[in-house]
């Protein structure tokens, strides 16, 4: 009997990389166009966010637009709020800007088409859960933000139910590979079983020799997979190895 083929799965990629020139993004270009059966959820991060200024730098609005004509690529803003505890102003400031990006879009294709939120809570608090209801109502209300203004929630562990109503999809795990393998963390991620199809895991540090079982175990349980070898500014360079392996396990 042939094998049920595994459920298909999106390439996540935290793009911390400052681009430098025309060359520093090459790897992501060619997965993505040697894949275009593939799709890719790249988290664009000028600085900590969208940067002080209306628009990003030259080098950004060079790279950023190159990502939006991929029919196969959805990009997502970088925001931080430090576990509910920015003012709703700076996070609703940040959006804005990078909402302010798309102004010209049908020229420039610079814009992104939703938030990823970094650094929310896993446990339910009422003020945390009314924080987060406001943050995503604020990013669905703003115009600027393309597409369906997808928003993304970074807790890093499996969040209360309550917490994840205010998300479209959100890390369940964001660990090394030894620390994935704990029984902490598999009681945690049995305990809180959510849809994969809300569900992203982000796992660094893996051995190479472990990889493909890996991401074809973490397909049955989340849509959206990152995956490196690096151990350490793992979200700051393209794994010599692990990059090309993580594309073909996903196919």
């Amino acid at each position: 009997m042939d094998e049920l083929p595994l459920p298909k799965s999106t390439v996540v990629v935290p793009l911390y990389i400052y681009p430098l020139t025309a060359e520093t993004w090459a790897p992501l270009y060619a997965a993505i166009e040697s894949n275009p059966d593939l799709d890719f959820l790249v988290i664009v991060n000028p600085n900590s966010g969208p940067g002080d200024s209306p628009l990003p730098d030259e080098n950004y609005s060079r790279e950023i637009p190159r990502l939006n004509r991929y029919s196969n690529v959805y990009t997502v803003g970088y925001v931080r709020i430090d576990y509910c505890k920015k003012p709703h102003s700076e996070a609703y400031a940040e959006i804005e800007r990078y909402a302010g990006w798309s102004k010209q879009y049908e020229t420039t294709h610079l814009g992104v088409r939703g938030i990823f939120v970094d650094e929310t809570p896993n446990h339910y608090a009422p003020d945390r859960a009314e924080y987060l209801k406001a943050l995503t109502k604020f990013i669905k209300n703003t115009p600027g933000i393309l597409a369906d203004r997808f928003v993304v929630h970074n807790p890093g562990t499996p969040p209360d139910a309550t917490i994840a109503q205010s998300a479209d999809m959100f890390f369940i795990c964001e660990e090394s590979y030894p620390r994935y393998r704990s029984d902490e963390v598999q009681t945690w991620l049995r305990r809180f079983n959510y849809d994969r199809t809300r569900a992203g895991v982000m796992i660094n540090e893996v051995p190479m020799d472990d990889l493909e079982n890996l991401v074809h175990e973490l397909r049955h349980k989340a849509k959206y997979i990152f995956i490196t070898e690096i151990a350490g500014d793992f979200y700051e360079r393209f794994g010599p190895t692990s990059w090309g392996a993580f594309m073909h396990a996903l196919k």
